[in-house]
């Protein structure tokens, strides 16, 4: 008795337009591409993704989603919110780095994508900014950092952090000294958010 077809799924959909986008490129991010890839039909696949720009919104999410585990993981742990903040922002970096060099043409991929769907990318920014005023107002409630706007401080965190994390600066995460500025970036940010010492 010869076996039934396989169960077409998101996770399977998913799977091969990254595969398909990886050897061709995000131009080949197309309903048909993927399903000539899974040998089934445009049809069957249509059945789970309403459109080319649904199933390219699908591969950014899933990226986004493999990157905000972690991170999100990092703003709900307890300890000093200095120490939080930092290890919040170096897993961000590290995880961007790790997928540039470890799967080039998706990364690659993912910047030309992540152009085509703002509102995923814009949700993927406001949560960022989120997880860093969760961090930041524990550190204000804590008297560690000085009464500042969370929300407002968490942004400004991740625009001055951009160059060490955000894929539009992916060619110069190998330059020599990027480590030593990034630390130096780091100093300024804390000593904009530390709290002053009271004075005995």
């Amino acid at each position: 008795m010869s076996p039934g077809p396989t169960v077409l799924t998101r996770e399977r959909i998913l799977s091969a337009a990254e595969d398909v986008i990886r050897r061709f490129g995000p131009g080949k991010a197309t309903v048909v591409d993927v399903a000539r890839a899974l040998g089934v039909s445009h049809a069957a696949v249509y059945r789970h993704v309403a459109s080319k720009a649904e199933l390219r919104q699908w591969v950014v999410s899933g990226w986004i989603e493999a990157t905000m585990t972690p991170l999100r993981a990092i703003a709900a742990s307890a300890g000093p919110a200095p120490r939080r903040l930092r290890r919040l922002f170096d897993t961000l970096a590290a995880t961007k780095r790790r997928r540039a060099s470890e799967d080039p043409e998706l990364f690659a991929a993912y910047r030309t994508l992540a152009g085509d769907t703002q509102a995923v990318t814009g949700a993927h920014v406001d949560e960022l900014v989120a997880l860093a005023a969760t961090i930041i107002r524990a550190g204000v409630k804590a008297g560690t950092f000085r009464r500042v706007d969370p929300v407002a401080a968490g942004r400004a965190v991740l625009s001055a952090t951009s160059r060490f994390h955000h894929p539009v600066h992916a060619g110069e995460w190998g330059k020599a000294g990027l480590e030593a500025e990034y630390d130096e970036v780091w100093k300024l940010l804390m000593k904009g958010l530390r709290a002053p010492k009271r004075a005995r």
